[in-house]
């Protein structure tokens, strides 16, 4: 296999399930019943479980919750961030969640590969240019780039989602690079 077979790099104990306190263990069963396996990334995070706690309270307000972005294109901003940071994992997982939620395998890769190449409405353009800008060069967005969001049909607190999807990525693609985390397997073969 070409993928290391680790969760993660670093000599932090991944606790038993068993071990997680009930809370953790409820959630790890929503996992299995929705998913069918537990992510790697929540795996990582059980060595604390304040942490993992934190992270997926986090992660699903963000990701799952009430927003005017729907959760393909919070996935489509996801998968252009880490493809941007060349961040493994988030590619491989968020890349599976695109292809899943658009029921298109060819949108996925374009989301990992290139995404200014895929043929997007407008409103996906300016969401996943502002997105890229947002990743690449932080200190030059402005009001002009926001204006073009608002341009494209995205009220003010949509372009608080946007940036909001933007920030989590920019953190998580960091925390997996610094600690070399990998994405199931299971990701590689979804909605293709």
């Amino acid at each position: 296999m070409t993928q290391p077979d680790h969760v993660h790099a670093l000599a932090l104990k991944e606790p038993a399930r068993a071990e997680l306190d009930a809370d953790l263990q409820k959630y790890y069963a929503i996992c299995d019943d929705k998913i069918g396996f537990i992510p790697n990334v929540l795996r990582a995070y059980s060595w604390n479980q304040k942490k993992l706690r934190w992270f997926s309270r986090f992660y699903n307000e963000i990701m799952l919750g009430e927003s005017g972005l729907t959760p393909l294109e919070r996935e489509m901003i996801a998968v252009v961030v880490s493809s941007a940071n060349r961040c493994y994992y988030c590619q491989v997982a968020h890349g599976a969640a695109v292809r899943d939620y658009a029921n298109d395998p060819i949108l996925g890769e374009f989301m990992v590969m290139n995404y200014r190449n895929a043929e997007l409405s407008v409103r996906h353009r300016a969401m996943l240019d502002f997105a890229f800008k947002l990743t690449t060069e932080s200190h030059t967005v402005g009001e002009a780039h926001r204006q073009a969001l608002r341009d494209a049909g995205f009220a003010d607190a949509d372009i608080w989602d946007i940036c909001d999807v933007v920030g989590l990525f920019n953190m998580t693609n960091r925390v997996a690079a610094g600690v070399d985390m990998m994405p199931n397997l299971e990701y590689h073969a979804t909605a293709r």
